[in-house]
């Protein structure tokens, strides 16, 4: 295992992150079985593991905890914040006070005293981002995180929080944890050069495209949606539908070179972001024992220029077949009244 410095901060992680989003009861929900697979792919090299205090309410931080028992000082532990953890008001954001008090709710379920990469899940435009790096460089001087950065923030987002660390002399993002794959290649006109320039770690996730490919979903068959992502999301699984035809489409033509490659669709696929040099790691979901295994396999495979312009002709640089799952959303977009003015103060036609 080749490892690579995270964003100049000097800590050297794997090229492939262990992802436990699956962890917990919204995937696999046996705490030894999770255990086994953390042990597995720390054994095969892998010393990066990313989490969240939102994945299965915060079931999957303690499966972490307990299965890094007498391992924590050989792993880059990574986590975030963000999103509610319960009802009521000033339970989620990106305020000082919910980043204070979450990260004594993560250390806790963690069961350690620090956490390596401490990420910001989504922008928050109801917070200042000033408040947000104030309080988590707050956060590093005392100890309690070596290091933060972002989660599928907008490049222009990320220059402005870089701006305004300089402004303010505070601490800066170190990282950027977007979705990345070779049907969701978007981030490739803006966020990746931005993170390149700033010299940013990135952590790209959803390597599968939500299990597109996996070589589970093909074009002509008949798709299972009875298990996995279609039963939350059967929509985004309608072979009817334009975007789902697209997919399957590309699908069929990146079979084909991984056939000719001599590999398997999910090891082409791993492989494919890596060849990014903005990118630092991928990181990878598994639910099962089996699925790791599947997954590491690709760690082998080493794409050439020849086949890389393949790909760039299925799918071109910069394009989103479709809108990754998961993708933060700007308020004014999703909010009608943010972009309209009052009615009484528009113009008579």
């Amino acid at each position: 295992m080749r490892y690579r410095v995270l964003g100049g901060t000097g800590i050297e992680v794997s090229p492939y992150c262990l992802g436990t989003m699956m962890f917990g009861h919204v995937g696999n929900g046996d705490h030894d079985d999770c255990a086994r697979i953390i042990h597995a792919a720390l054994d095969e090299g892998i010393n990066f593991v990313d989490t969240a205090d939102m994945y299965s309410a915060g079931e999957s931080e303690t499966i972490v905890g307990k299965a890094l028992k007498g391992r924590r000082d050989d792993v880059v532990l990574a986590t975030k914040v963000h999103f509610p953890m319960g009802e009521g008001p000033n339970r989620g954001g990106n305020s000082r006070r919910w980043i204070v008090k979450e990260v004594e709710e993560s250390l806790r379920r963690l069961d350690t005293d620090w956490i390596d990469l401490y990420q910001v899940h989504r922008p928050d435009h109801t917070t200042d981002i000033e408040e947000t790096l104030s309080a988590l460089t707050d956060l590093v001087r005392q100890g309690k995180i070596r290091a933060f950065g972002c989660s599928t923030f907008p490049a222009d987002e990320i220059v402005e929080a870089h701006h305004v660390a300089d402004r303010r002399g505070l601490q800066r993002f170190r990282t950027e944890q977007p979705p990345y794959s070779l049907l969701a290649r978007g981030i490739e006109k803006r966020v990746l050069p931005v993170a390149e320039r700033l010299g940013m770690g990135v952590l790209t996730w959803s390597p599968l495209a939500s299990g597109f490919l996996t070589g589970r979903y093909r074009k002509g068959q008949d798709l299972d949606l009875t298990s996995g992502r279609p039963t939350l999301h059967p929509g985004r699984f309608d072979p009817s539908a334009p975007l789902t035809a697209a997919k399957l489409e590309a699908v069929e033509q990146f079979v084909a070179v991984a056939e000719e490659l001599g590999c398997t669709l999910p090891e082409l696929a791993i492989a494919f972001p890596l060849a990014h040099p903005a990118v630092t790691s991928v990181i990878i979901g598994p639910r099962t024992m089996e699925q790791l295994h599947a997954t590491l396999k690709g760690a082998s495979v080493a794409l050439d220029d020849a086949t890389l312009d393949r790909l760039d002709e299925i799918v071109p640089p910069g394009t989103d077949i479709y809108p990754p799952d998961g993708v933060w959303t700007p308020p004014a977009l999703a909010t009608p009244s943010l972009r309209r003015r009052p009615a009484e103060a528009r113009p008579a036609v």
